[in-house]
């Protein structure tokens, strides 16, 4: 095995450790602690102008403890903002808007995720990403479940440009994760203490 397949084992092996650390911490944050800095995070989000002036956003189902950000989704909060949420197809990710939670439908994975025949969001009409992680570091660079959905999709031309927010718990905004060649870096982080942009 060559000192490069080698580096990359070991990137792996120390992602892996992280990541398995990292979510055996946050499944063991009380439900009471979780809805309060979840609703920091959604506060923090409300209070920003690059929020409050995205008119389609794409977010996530909070699933496994992820922060829940259902509450900005709400219609009574939102009537003038489409929502999108992502569904697996094979290794890509597709956005659909979302039509409420009485609308969503099981996926492949287990997450929360719209039906396809919900309708699709052009990249084109995308304003802001908020991206689930399981950790990001203070150089936007995040570390993931490991399928690299979000680093395909923000590789590509039509979804390089938009901003990005990763959201994740205090805890796990860390100094450094390890990284791989093709992780692509977020604009910013939103935790229960703030909102920390990039350059």
């Amino acid at each position: 095995m060559s000192s490069l397949s080698n580096a990359a084992a070991e990137r792996q092996r120390a992602k892996g450790n992280l990541r398995r650390r990292l979510l055996k911490a946050r499944q063991a944050i009380p439900p009471a602690a979780w809805r309060q800095k979840s609703d920091r995070i959604c506060d923090h989000l409300q209070t920003w102008p690059g929020f409050q002036q995205a008119r389609c956003v794409l977010a996530y189902w909070s699933f496994r403890g992820e922060p829940d950000l259902s509450p900005l989704m709400a219609p009574r909060m939102d009537r003038r903002r489409v929502w999108g949420l992502p569904r697996c197809q094979e290794k890509e990710l597709v956005w659909h808007q979302w039509q409420g939670a009485q609308s969503l439908v099981t996926g492949a994975f287990g997450i929360a995720e719209p039906a396809p025949t919900a309708p699709l969001i052009s990249p084109a009409l995308v304003d802001l990403i908020l991206v689930p992680a399981v950790a990001c570091d203070v150089q936007g660079y995040r570390l993931g479940y490991g399928g690299g959905f979000y680093d395909r999709l923000l590789s590509q031309p039509l979804w390089r440009g938009k901003p990005t927010i990763a959201i994740v718990f205090e805890y796990a905004r860390l100094p450094t994760v390890p990284r791989d060649p093709w992780d692509q870096p977020l604009r910013g982080i939103c935790t229960e203490t703030g909102l920390y942009l990039g350059e």
